[in-house]
């Protein structure tokens, strides 16, 4: 169940991330109240992950597959180009979540 919440918090975290950039520096009234709500679950449920998953292990998880995802929802939604180096570190960071979770005796399962 830890890593639902993990996983409830990444997502909620890139929404209120994707708002953020929505929000045009708080002068928006919606993005911006999205955001502030949608950073303030992230928080919480991290917190409720943090129960049981080592705190370096979930924050690397959290923060890696975050960068990921934000990236792909900025390239997609707002057009900012991801160049081949962008998307070679990406792809290091998502090995990196899977060494994580797959190898790593640090991760409960």
């Amino acid at each position: 169940m830890m890593y639902v919440y993990l996983g409830a918090a990444i997502v909620l975290e890139v929404i209120g991330t994707t708002l953020l950039k929505a929000s045009q520096e708080f002068s928006k009234l919606w993005p911006s109240l999205g955001t502030v709500c949608a950073y303030a679950g992230s928080f919480y449920l991290m917190s409720l992950a943090l129960r049981t998953i080592p705190t370096g292990i979930a924050y690397a998880i959290w923060s890696g597959c975050g960068i990921v995802l934000v990236s792909l929802i900025a390239w997609i939604v707002f057009k900012q180009r991801l160049d081949f180096p962008a998307i070679a570190g990406m792809g290091l960071i998502i090995a990196g979540v899977l060494v994580i979770n797959l190898f790593s005796n640090s991760a409960t399962h």
